[in-house]
């Protein structure tokens, strides 16, 4: 019987190894969030997509990486069906397995037309606009609770094209104000040509950490976010790390 287990040990270990010690595809989801994520097919896919592929690359994986709406992105990786999302924080994926590391540190801004005169100053001030959101995205709990019980003062997208539909309804005067980030805010901006036509009207609550999150129904993803948090120590630590990110305009959130 000792022998049997002993072997059962050695086997069930050696399987468990095996998953890890060979080149494997990383399958990475997101809605396009750039200059986080973009467009798969682009030489500039986003600064957390080329940080992963650099990471799991230099362990012998490949990855994949596609878009998805965000809360199609967050079922499949909570059901194992893909390895990760990038962009996600703690609120968004409580559930999900995180890196020790963040890569990046955002924040949630209300935007408006230029020309409007609202500007954010408590919840209250909400119920007086319509303001646009998208689908999935996590807030602070005061806010999420806020908005469900005020459902006539806000508007929900949940398409891959959300951000942008959002803006052309701000400058359609369709909503008052929509909620960002402003790295990425600016970047779709400047992409539309309205960087002077929608301007910050508050901030949200505190500024937070965000992360490459992996999926809580896979055993491979705890070897993953260890492989994150090794992989980003030696890319800051050898200058790699500010060179990805100056590609994309972004400074290095620890220092």
């Amino acid at each position: 019987m000792k022998t049997k287990r002993w072997l059962l040990s050695v086997t069930l270990a050696l399987i468990f190894l095996s998953n890890f010690s060979h080149a494997e595809t990383v399958t990475i989801r997101a809605d396009n969030w750039f200059p986080i994520n973009g467009n798969p097919e682009s030489a500039t896919p986003g600064y957390m997509i080329e940080l992963a592929t650099r990471i799991f690359g230099d362990a012998g994986h490949t990855v994949d990486y596609q878009t998805l709406p965000w809360k199609r992105a967050i079922v499949f990786v909570r059901k194992g069906l893909h390895d990760c999302v990038v962009g996600g924080n703690r609120k968004d994926t409580p559930d999900f397995v995180f890196p020790n590391v963040s890569w990046g540190v955002d924040s949630a801004v209300f935007y408006v037309k230029k020309d409007e005169k609202w500007r954010y100053t408590d919840l209250q001030s909400i119920t007086s606009i319509q303001l646009g959101l998208i689908g999935g995205y996590a807030y602070n709990d005061e806010f999420t609770a806020f908005i469900k019980k005020n459902k006539a003062h806000y508007q929900l997208l949940t398409a891959e094209n959300s951000l942008e539909n959002n803006i052309k309804k701000l400058m359609a005067e369709r909503i008052t104000a929509t909620l960002e980030s402003p790295l990425v805010m600016q970047a779709k901006l400047k992409e539309m040509e309205l960087v002077d036509q929608i301007i910050p009207a508050g901030q949200l609550g505190e500024s937070f950490d965000i992360y490459i999150a992996c999926s809580p129904a896979k055993a491979s993803s705890k070897a993953l976010v260890k492989l994150i948090d090794e992989g980003t120590q030696k890319l800051r630590q050898s200058g790699e790390l500010q060179t990805i990110l100056d590609k994309y305009g972004v400074k290095d959130w620890i220092q």
